[in-house]
């Protein structure tokens, strides 16, 4: 800009000239601002990795940079001294399907016969070897005469008993089936040719659709006792992933919201991501704590009852620390603070500080942090920095959660476990294609997790719910009563 002395002793045409210019040069600032931002916001969402975003480490470039190296412990890979180790359990003589004793013959040292009723000298050596019978189906034929009525000359038949299924397949065969596709994932096609080729069952596609629903529908008592169950719990991780169902020749994009707990774990195939499905897993008046991320669906919840995710604000920070200038050197700031927050975490879960210091040494952590939120707020508006603090600032109760709450945890990664099966299963078979499907999508993962929970064996368990559902008993409890 000239001077204004200058300015005052150029002629008057010049003045609308030099108004015109700085109008021009004012104008493109604006743009070329405008078009820095954009530049730097598309860079970032170029660079987004699994690191910094919510994107799935599968999708990574190989140009990705690498995760962080752990600093070694200095000791030898494999069992340390005084690792316990793991044996196969032994079994007692009952368990056994046989005993074959291996006498010697003849004297290893001179070579002469030894004795056919020569005493064991010594300790007897065992080696006992697991081995798979060859599998051949029981297959029963249940056959209904008719009888004419000598009286009446009226035709009667038997009524199917009820040990007998009502089909062409057993219980056994039912679970089965269901724990191979539900619970290990192989697609509809490959349980047929395994059920033909290993287990002798010969079955067609329909037969594996039709039993794998037939378990759904007997896994409802299962599934709504786990609903139940979960609402009950003092704390719950709470996540979602995608689903996909086909309707009306199109796949419509449904959602899987997962409930963990302790003792339990629940999932359900939405129809989208409304704050109505959320509550759906552990009920509209739920009051224990929530362990989430900051998703606004779990807004319904209050914020003294919520534990936010420290794994995802990491993320979060991680993308803001690679920007460049002050929202690059904030976000390295920020995620310093998280480092020292998770060691003094580790600590307290493995027994070197107790809660009351774990709160103590974790208050300047929390002032520093809110601290940097603050700040945040004055960064430039086009960053994430600025929105991600002032969403932070109005849940930061929920932030510090775990630090008075016994059981809850500063991550949500126990829900992320969780959902993976659901993930490799969609990414296999890509989603469900009826109502049916659905349910039994929702019911196996439900019943797979809790029973792991619960340390109980699965396959026993769908054989009992299905044997049951035919039969018109009622189904085996999840939660048997000691």
């Amino acid at each position: 800009m000239l001077a204004p002395e200058i300015r005052a002793a150029l002629p008057a045409e010049a003045h609308a000239y030099l108004a015109a210019v700085e109008a021009q040069v004012r104008a493109l600032q604006t743009q070329v601002s405008s078009l820095q931002s954009q530049v730097e916001a598309l860079t970032a969402r170029l660079n987004q990795t699994s690191h910094n975003s919510a994107r799935p480490p599968s999708s990574d470039p190989p140009s990705a940079p690498a995760p962080p190296a752990k600093s070694g412990s200095g000791r030898k890979a494999g069992g340390q001294p005084g690792h316990k180790g793991q044996q196969r359990r032994w079994l007692a003589e009952a368990e056994l399907s046989g005993i074959e004793t291996h006498r010697p013959t003849h004297c290893c040292g001179c070579g002469n016969p030894l004795p056919a009723d020569a005493a064991p000298t010594g300790e007897t050596l065992a080696q006992q070897v697991w081995e798979l019978p060859p599998i051949q189906p029981e297959v029963i034929e249940h056959r209904f005469p008719a009888l004419c009525c000598p009286h009446c000359q009226t035709i009667s038949r038997a009524a199917r008993p009820a040990q007998v299924p009502p089909g062409a397949f057993g219980p056994q065969v039912g679970a089965l089936v269901a724990v191979l596709n539900g619970r290990y994932r192989l697609s509809k096609r490959d349980v047929q040719a395994l059920m033909g080729e290993v287990f002798g069952v010969d079955m067609s596609l329909g037969s594996v659709v039709a039993l794998s629903e037939q378990v759904g529908v007997a896994l409802h008592a299962a599934y709504a006792e786990v609903q139940t169950v979960v609402a009950q719990q003092p704390h719950a991780n709470l996540d979602e992933t995608s689903w996909q169902e086909a309707a009306q020749r199109r796949w419509l994009t449904q959602r899987v919201p997962v409930a963990v707990t302790t003792v339990a774990t629940l999932f359900y195939l939405a129809a989208s991501r409304a704050g109505r499905e959320v509550a759906h897993l552990v009920g509209t008046a739920y009051r224990g704590v929530v362990g989430s991320d900051r998703y606004s669906a779990y807004r319904q919840f209050a914020v003294a009852q919520r534990q936010l995710c420290w794994a995802h604000l990491k993320r979060d920070l991680g993308a803001c620390s690679e920007r460049s200038g002050a929202v690059g050197a904030w976000g390295k700031r920020a995620l310093a603070v998280v480092a020292q927050l998770f060691a003094l975490w580790h600590r307290f879960k493995h027994g070197a500080i107790d809660r009351a210091t774990l709160q103590a040494q974790m208050h300047p952590l929390q002032a520093d942090f809110h601290a940097l939120l603050v700040e945040g707020q004055t960064l430039p508006s086009w960053s994430k920095a600025q929105p991600f603090c002032n969403d932070l600032l109005r849940l930061e109760p929920a932030l510090w959660t775990f630090l008075f709450v016994e059981g809850v945890e500063p991550t949500n990664n126990a829900a992320e476990r969780a959902l993976r099966p659901a993930v490799l299963w969609r990414k296999g078979c890509f989603g469900s294609r009826s109502q049916a499907g659905r349910r039994f999508t929702e019911a196996i993962l439900t019943v797979t997790a809790t029973c792991r929970q619960q340390q109980r064996p699965l396959l026993p368990f769908l054989s009992d719910s299905l044997a049951a559902h035919w039969v018109g008993q009622q189904a085996p409890s999840l939660f048997p009563t000691p």
